[in-house]
């Protein structure tokens, strides 16, 4: 599905005005939206039809008309109640299969743009804004089209319905419906814009009180041990007075607008019946008693469907900007290049910076600059150096999450810019500092994205990573569910499984970046020799503060803003006396 939505989304939508874009992704379900409207139509018409028809039954009482016109008007009103309930669920099968699937294909094409969109977007976007994009964007798009189709054609067929009904039977009052119903709903909706302000006001006042409730449950044990539990307390008390004297001043806006609204149609309903009678008794138009209670009817059924019109512009207004924000995603430049470019078949692992430099949007200076080094095939390369010196850049680089603003990257002698990287990436694997896994199985998380691997092979992995043995003694084995993000395992042991995860897929070239900084000295021994034997024979880039972790490297690169400043192996840039030895001397003391 991912294919088959992304490709016109992606390159149709560059914001343009959403309407047009809403009717672009409904396309393919153009017929069936227009089979639900015939649907609802005929499904709906009771209560057009209603007014007619109690019109009809007071003429055949008062008038003494034959009964045939009683027995038909009800037949028909009957017949179309009956079949109602299929009918609706024709529409319901019509309309909301439509808005799903809809919906899933805009998903789908949303999630295809993250995975396309560069590295350097998500680290410039939240990832809670793009799930909000994602979920809640599109479910409010979802809901707009329901609740327009929904009301809209309800309210839309009664006004139209009723419109052409007094157009044929009681032409003379068409003209005061056509003026005096769109007064009345927006007199009805001027009332109703007053009640905007209190409306914020109450959800501002719920939001500060979701505010105030996280965070004292966040502080509920900071609270306890100074035993600061009457001032927090008090300060929860004050915020829920905030809300209760907001939401009793909304209760009463509100009271006043349907009283005064009930009232002003009512008063409207009332006049225009006298007027209509007053026509009816004394033969003006040969207006019946009939039409007169039909007109009154109509009257307010057809003020009611244009407010209902008028009041589905906030939720259409906040569709449509769900749809541009949904927009933003699909229309966003950044994406990463690897159409018709070369794909990579075999990587012997030979990685060569020619000055490479690279400068990040908006920084002073660059990250990386004039940075040389050939490593050869199997060779470990650890960087070391202060905070921002330059190295998990240099690691983006090697995996192609940023291309060199400067100077060239060669792959086994060809430039990373001539190569699909996505192909590139399948001989690579990286170790993070936090091992991240997903809420599944043990197997399932060794074996992400290896469909290949049975249980042979994974176990092997977890043997070479240290952790079939504790993997051995949980309850399910492979089966076992590590929790979100692994919230069952302790670190040493996500760790590993990350390990794992990298020496399944057999990689040329690993990417190390702190991967045991953040474990305790016995976890430590036990990944960093599981490191050894994942490195055994692979291209490694390793990145780690604690030097003790890399004197066992081919060579240590020290960096100092963004260049290389010594290389060698650990004894002999000890012996030099240089940068490398002042870092291995202050980590010592």
């Amino acid at each position: 599905m991912a294919s088959s939505s992304e490709g016109p989304l992606d390159h149709r939508y560059r914001g343009e005005h959403p309407v047009r874009t809403l009717a672009y992704l409904f396309r393919a379900d153009r017929w069936r939206l227009a089979g639900a409207f015939a649907v609802f139509t005929v499904k709906h018409s009771p209560i057009w039809l209603l007014p007619l028809v109690t019109g009809a039954i007071v003429d055949t009482v008062v008038l003494h008309l034959p009964l045939r016109q009683l027995w038909t008007s009800v037949g028909v009103v009957m017949v179309i109640l009956l079949v109602n309930v299929p009918l609706h669920l024709l529409y319901v099968r019509l309309l909301y299969g439509s808005v799903r699937r809809t919906g899933t294909k805009l998903r789908s094409a949303l999630c295809t743009r993250l995975q396309q969109l560069s590295i350097g977007y998500h680290n410039r976007v939240s990832a809670g804004v793009l799930q909000v994009k994602v979920v809640r964007d599109v479910e409010t798009v979802e809901q707009m089209v329901q609740q327009t189709a929904e009301t809209g054609l309800g309210a839309g067929t009664v006004l139209t319905g009723g419109l052409i009904i007094i157009a044929i039977r009681t032409p003379h009052f068409l003209p005061v419906f056509l003026l005096v119903v769109p007064v009345a709903a927006l007199l009805v909706m001027r009332l109703r814009t007053r009640l905007r302000t209190s409306n914020e006001l109450f959800r501002q006042d719920v939001e500060h009180l979701s505010s105030r409730v996280s965070e004292m449950t966040r502080l509920i044990s900071v609270t306890r041990a100074h035993g600061l539990e009457r001032d927090a307390l008090r300060r929860m008390d004050r915020t829920l007075r905030r809300v209760l004297d907001s939401g009793l001043r909304l209760d009463l806006t509100n009271g006043r607008f349907a009283s005064l609204a009930w009232v002003f149609l009512n008063v409207l309903g009332v006049s225009f019946l006298t007027v209509a009678a007053l026509i009816a008794y004394h033969g003006v138009w040969g207006v019946t008693a009939g039409d007169v209670v039909m007109l009154s009817a109509f009257l307010t059924t057809l003020t009611n469907s244009t407010t209902t019109l008028l009041g589905l512009a906030p939720v259409i207004s906040k569709g449509l900007e769900s749809v541009r924000s949904a927009g933003e995603v699909l229309q966003a430049p950044e994406l990463e290049e690897n159409e018709g470019k070369a794909q990579v078949t075999s990587l012997r692992g030979v990685v060569e910076f020619e000055r490479v430099g690279y400068a990040y949007e908006g920084a002073e200076r660059p990250a990386v600059r004039d940075f040389t080094l050939s490593v050869a095939p199997g060779e470990t390369v650890a960087l070391v150096g202060a905070s921002g010196a330059g190295k998990s850049t240099v690691l983006n680089l090697v995996i192609g999450f940023i291309r060199p603003t400067a100077g060239r990257l060669l792959l086994d002698g060809v430039d990373m810019n001539d190569l699909d990287l996505r192909s590139y990436r399948r001989f690579v694997s990286v170790v993070p500092q936090e091992s991240i896994l997903f809420e599944g199985t043990i197997r399932e998380n060794v074996a992400y994205g290896m469909d290949e691997a049975d249980d042979a092979a994974v176990r092997a992995a977890l043997r070479d990573a240290n952790a079939l043995e504790f993997v051995e003694r949980l309850p399910d084995g492979l089966e076992s569910v590590v929790g979100e993000g692994g919230a069952r395992l302790s670190g040493g042991q996500r760790q590993r499984l990350a390990i794992a995860r990298a020496l399944i897929r057999d990689p040329r070239v690993l990417i190390l970046d702190e991967a045991t900084s953040a474990l305790d000295t016995r976890s430590e021994a036990l990944v960093q020799q599981a490191l050894g034997r994942l490195v055994r024979g692979r291209t490694t880039f390793v990145v780690a503060h604690r030097l003790s972790t890399v004197r066992n490297a081919d060579r240590i690169v020290v960096m100092r803003d963004g260049a290389i400043e010594e290389i060698g192996p650990h004894e002999e840039l000890l012996r030099r006396g240089g940068a490398y030895a002042l870092l291995h001397g202050g980590q010592a003391a």
